[in-house]
């Protein structure tokens, strides 16, 4: 019995740890500095954040104020700069991606989320240009056969469109599922890649 209530303590007291390190986490990103940009590509509008880590933030859009609501309620403690020069070159290279997917993309990315939504877009971002998945079949690569409805969950919550590239992931009959920025869009990414 002493050895449960050992183990139970030791397990306590890690789960303590490990929280007290995420919750410090959360409140540096909460207080981050982001700098974004908006700018046009095929696709509509695309808007770019980063930190001083790398890309924070990737959405699509047609309308400029409600892509800086979208940035503002995703990161609603963090100070947001406006900063078209500053990033020129990371949103051109955004741009150049999607209309150029097999050109790839190589920035820093600043990846928030929780550890599983963290697992689920890393193996997203393995998933070749070309090549589609299905929710089981990311379910399955991440070793949690059983999730994929959470899969579904975590595409939706992706903040790094095109470039954690969630409109890959198809329904298990192939067909098109949603898609947080627009089926339409998704379809357009899809067969551009397909022709890369």
């Amino acid at each position: 019995f002493a050895d449960v209530l050992v183990f139970a303590h030791e397990r306590l007291m890690h789960d303590n740890r490990a929280l007290n390190i995420h919750l410090m986490k959360e409140r540096r990103m909460s207080h981050d500095e982001i700098h974004y940009a908006i700018g046009e590509s095929s696709i509509g509008l695309v808007l770019v954040a980063r930190s001083d880590d790398g890309l924070t933030t990737v959405l699509l859009g047609t309308d400029r104020d409600a892509l800086r609501r979208e940035l503002e309620g995703r990161l609603p403690r963090a100070t947001l700069v406006e900063d078209a020069t500053g990033l020129t070159a990371a949103l051109g290279a955004v741009v150049a991606f999607i209309e150029r997917p097999a050109r790839g993309l190589d920035l820093p990315l600043d990846l928030r989320g929780t550890p599983f939504q963290q697992t689920v877009w890393k193996a997203l971002r393995e998933v070749p240009t070309g090549s589609t998945a299905t929710y089981a079949d990311i379910a399955n690569r991440i070793g949690r056969p059983t999730s994929a409805r959470a899969v579904a969950q975590a595409c939706a919550a992706n903040p790094l469109a095109v470039v954690v590239p969630c409109h890959r992931v198809v329904r298990s009959d192939g067909n098109l599922s949603g898609y947080r920025w627009g089926v339409e869009r998704k379809r357009a990414l899809l067969e551009r890649e397909a022709g890369a």
